[in-house]
């Protein structure tokens, strides 16, 4: 084994610590963030983690035993029924518990139904946790389902990201805009998010976007959809704007989508054609601001009230400084 496989082994490894020492088994784990992007990350870093689950009330119930100091007071009292409605009902299905102390570290973990999980990656119907399986992340419990309905959720990203894209780009030009569909709409991004997160996390994890994405690359480029360059630091790309592979792009997207372009009257919509890669876009656009400014909103409420006041404020501060540092370089 290689030098870098195995610092990567010891990453997962170490990763892995607070589902091996912690927490009540799960059926599915990935690590995301910024934090990732740095080797050695520091003391008040904070790694994020979610967690699928078959069950969220039972297993609220048996970490609530193991774990009761990761909620908050009055989320203990009110109990692991509580837990699961505030995120069902207010939130996008997903209950966080931040600044949880492990050894010399601080995580972050969301606990969501793997139905729930499954169905937004394949639909894009909250348009939540499928953005963050859009970008690279570090699967510590893999699941085959979720791995499955996440090749499609890759498809129908980059397949959006290319009716955004202009006639020629590059590859970091891609991987940006395929990073930035999650953050479309998300009033964080207005005061509490760092300006420079985009371009951060694809210059952090690009060879990472590469062996997410170079496959589905492949598979345009023998259908025609693409031709590729190899001239410079970057591939440059070319795409056909034509109708034809506009539709074709556009087919790909979940029809959660394509029924924003027929008002959303259509339970089962038949295919829509759309007229020019312009209206595509527009249509994309609005379809995924919509989506991501509810969510986000719908989850922002649903911290504020689990956490209490005084972890929201703390978190929130913390995000606000990064973001205030970000725009003051």
């Amino acid at each position: 084994m290689d030098a870098a496989a195995e610092e990567e082994e010891e990453r997962a490894a170490e990763l892995a610590g607070p589902l091996r020492d912690l927490l009540p088994a799960v059926d599915f784990c990935c690590a995301y963030g910024s934090t990732l992007l740095h080797a050695r990350p520091d003391r008040t870093s904070m790694v994020d983690y979610i967690l699928g689950v078959a069950d969220p009330l039972q297993w609220h119930s048996q970490n609530l035993e193991r774990n009761p100091g990761h909620y908050s007071g009055w989320m203990r009292r009110l109990g692991a029924g509580a837990i699961t409605g505030l995120a069902d009902h207010v939130g996008v299905g997903v209950y966080f518990n931040p600044f949880v102390e492990w050894r010399d570290k601080r995580i972050k973990y969301g606990v969501v139904r793997m139905k729930d999980l499954a169905m937004d990656v394949l639909t894009w119907d909250r348009f939540y946790l499928s953005g963050r399986l859009q970008k690279p992340v570090h699967v510590l419990v893999d699941n085959w389902d979720i791995r499955k309905v996440n090749t499609i959720n890759l498809e129908m990203a980059t397949s959006a990201s290319l009716l955004l894209l202009p006639e020629e780009f590059n590859e970091y030009d891609l991987y940006a805009q395929i990073c930035s569909l999650s953050y479309m709409g998300d009033l964080r991004m207005l005061f509490a998010e760092d300006k420079d997160k985009v371009k951060k996390i694809v210059e952090g994890s690009f060879q990472s976007f590469q062996t997410m994405y170079r496959p589905l690359l492949q598979e345009y480029i023998a259908e025609g959809l693409l031709k590729i360059s190899s001239q410079g630091q970057h591939k440059t790309f070319w795409q056909d704007c034509g109708p034809s592979t506009t539709n074709e792009l556009f087919s790909v997207l979940p029809c959660t989508i394509q029924k924003q372009m027929q008002g959303g009257y259509r339970d089962t919509p038949t295919r829509t054609v759309v007229s020019s890669k312009d209206m595509a876009a527009n249509c994309v656009r609005r379809a995924l601001r919509r989506r991501v400014m509810v969510s986000s909103t719908r989850q922002a409420v649903s911290g504020l009230l689990a956490s209490g006041g005084a972890i929201a404020a703390q978190y929130l501060g913390k995000k606000m400084a990064k973001a205030w540092q970000s725009r003051a370089a």
